[in-house]
């Protein structure tokens, strides 16, 4: 019961990172920058893995795709490929974390179905690595620029879209660490067997009533006549 219970606790934190995850990638805030008035906002900059955007003061964003893949920097690219592949992975993950559940009815018997939980915590945890792994490039892109006295271009901070991120690499981590105990509990508990002596039991019962009744059978007296 406690097994099944946890499995369930990791499906959720699971599925719940995948969609973190998920969510990323049309999120607009990857990195913000702002110039501030005397009074208002005169314009905010920001941008992800797709596209560059300014907003003024009245609200009206202009944005700019970004050209081509092949003429972006490096560091875009990774991060694209590794949040893309973050999401795939969920999904497997996903897959064969509700087949691989004691709760469910699909996946064997319960010794295959811990096998395919331990895969899919497996997948997730790599779900999660790729999803860290992309928004700390990107972190560290923005951060070395900040910081750098000799960089003069737009200066960027943090956007809401990496925190997003973590969260979700984290709780796909956690969840697919629980996974991943599921077989070594399914390991140490203890094989039963059993054996049918039914038909046995029932002839040697048998046996036993027999040898234990006398024989009541009167004797058999034969006269003279009985040989003529």
């Amino acid at each position: 019961m406690a097994s099944t219970s946890a499995e369930i606790v990791a499906f959720l934190l699971t599925i719940s990172g995948w969609v973190l995850v998920s969510s990323t990638l049309p999120t607009d805030y990857w990195k913000v920058s702002t110039i501030d008035g005397t009074v208002i906002t005169t314009a905010t900059f920001w941008a992800n893995l797709w596209k560059t955007c300014v907003t003024d003061s009245t609200g009206v964003s202009n944005c700019k795709d970004f050209p081509s893949m092949l003429a972006l920097d490096g560091y875009i690219q990774a991060c694209r490929g590794l949040m893309i592949s973050a999401v795939c992975l969920g999904f497997f993950g996903s897959v064969f974390g509700l087949i691989g559940m004691k709760c469910t009815k699909v996946g064997g018997s319960d010794q295959t179905k811990a096998k395919i939980a331990c895969l899919a915590g497996l997948i997730f945890i790599l779900s999660g690595l790729c999803s860290m792994t992309g928004c700390s490039l990107y972190a560290n892109r923005i951060t070395s620029e900040f910081f750098d006295p000799s960089y003069i271009a737009q200066k960027y901070e943090l956007g809401a879209a990496l925190f997003i991120g973590w969260a979700g690499a984290s709780l796909c981590i956690i969840g697919g660490s629980i996974f991943c105990f599921s077989i070594a509990e399914n390991s140490k508990s203890p094989r039963r067997g059993y054996a049918y002596n039914g038909a046995a039991s029932v002839m040697s019962s048998r046996t036993k009533v027999h040898s234990s009744v006398p024989d009541k059978t009167p004797p058999k007296h034969f006269d003279k006549n009985a040989y003529v």
